[in-house]
């Protein structure tokens, strides 16, 4: 990186803003009689998924993503609740609505977290450490929900930061002190290094930072492959990535995991049926079709069995998409035995490479962790 560079990423001023156990703490908020206790929103049955725990359940170990089975087992006493994503989305309308008045560069990532470039902010004061303090404010003078907020020079930087004095919480990274915060940065905190990744580091005597930094770029390389270079670069706080708020969704789609087990074609077709309904609605929605169709299929031994089939324009009509994934489905039935999950997406999509993309406001990836 040039040194001009370098003073060009240190002068961004960057805000991450992550809401505080939003589905749970929503529901707190809306339901007085869960406020202070363990809740978690999601299935309670024994193939129910925790999409979102509140903090009085993550003192006990629950987590989002957690089977119930094992959530119920760690704290006896949570509360489930049936996730209302029509709530969750327009929730995060309003708090959207609220960084659009500081910035137009906003890049959500999900319905309760975004970037937000403030390097020349619409409005406020000139530190975009004050903007990130009153637009926690302002979100829990709107909604009476908590916020924490990472302030930095770059995208990883807040990312990280945001995590650091959670809940309610905010920490800045300033450019001086990014070279020290990050040598001391656990690996597990290091955003985008997972629980597998973390673990082999560990037994290489990869700690933090620090350790990442003593190896250098070729080292990286072939202990990690391509990733590696990726965290050659972080570790010493490059991160040139913008703030893109016409940040364009590589795919549409849906999945449910199902309390019994799908045994039969007939039922997994009528599954799959309504999977293709929910995709084609929202692809009509965002008038943005696709190209290519992918069915999931995850059986009761956890065993995942993807098929795909591309076409030369773009699925349009429901039917048509109900078919494709049923003759998918059928080209996989002697691997299928017992189906505990099904999925269905759409990618290459017609938006995929405009600059005008559309962001849909609706979160496949936390709605497909509610059960069904």
């Amino acid at each position: 990186m040039s040194n001009k560079n370098q003073v060009l990423q240190q002068d961004r001023k960057i805000i991450h803003i992550d809401m505080d156990a939003f589905y749970a703490s929503v529901e707190q908020r809306d339901h007085p009689e869960l406020q202070g206790k363990p809740v978690a929103v999601g299935g309670s049955s024994l193939r129910g998924v925790v999409a979102s725990a509140s903090y009085e359940a993550r003192q006990f170990g629950v987590r989002s993503a957690m089977p119930s089975v094992t959530a119920k087992r760690l704290c006896p006493a949570l509360i489930f609740v049936k996730s209302r994503f029509d709530i969750y989305r327009k929730v995060s309308r309003e708090i959207r609505d609220i960084f659009l008045e500081y910035t137009d560069l906003v890049e959500p990532l999900s319905l309760d977290e975004a970037y937000l470039d403030v390097t020349a902010p619409k409005k406020g004061p000139p530190s975009a450490t004050l903007i990130a303090e009153e637009i926690r404010s302002r979100i829990f003078q709107a909604t009476q929900l908590t916020a924490s907020a990472g302030v930095s020079f770059n995208k990883f930087l807040a990312k990280v930061a945001s995590d650091i004095n959670k809940p309610n919480g905010i920490k800045v990274i300033l450019p001086a002190e990014a070279p020290a915060f990050l040598d001391a940065l656990p690996i597990k905190k290091f955003h985008g290094i997972g629980k597998v990744t973390a673990e082999k580091m560990h037994r290489m005597g990869i700690y933090n930072g620090r350790d990442i930094r003593a190896l250098s770029e070729i080292d990286l390389v072939r202990h990690f492959g391509k990733v590696g270079r990726h965290y050659y670069r972080i570790v010493r706080a490059q991160d040139n990535r913008p703030v893109n708020p016409n940040r364009i969704r590589k795919s549409i789609g849906a999945e449910r995991t199902y309390s019994e087990d799908l045994t039969d074609a007939p039922a997994m077709k009528e599954k799959l049926t309504y999977l293709c309904t929910v995709v084609h609605e929202y692809m009509k929605k965002a008038e943005n079709f696709g190209r290519t169709i992918t069915i999931k299929v995850k059986s009761s031994d956890f065993k995942i069995i993807t098929r795909s089939k591309t076409f030369g324009s773009e699925v349009r009509r429901l039917e048509d998409m109900v078919g494709i994934t049923h003759d998918l489905l059928a080209q996989s039935w002697e691997e299928i035995d017992k189906v505990r999950l099904l999925g269905v997406s759409v990618s290459n999509l017609e938006n995929e490479n405009k600059m005008d993309g559309i962001q849909l406001e609706i979160d496949f990836e936390q709605s497909k962790k509610e059960s069904t």
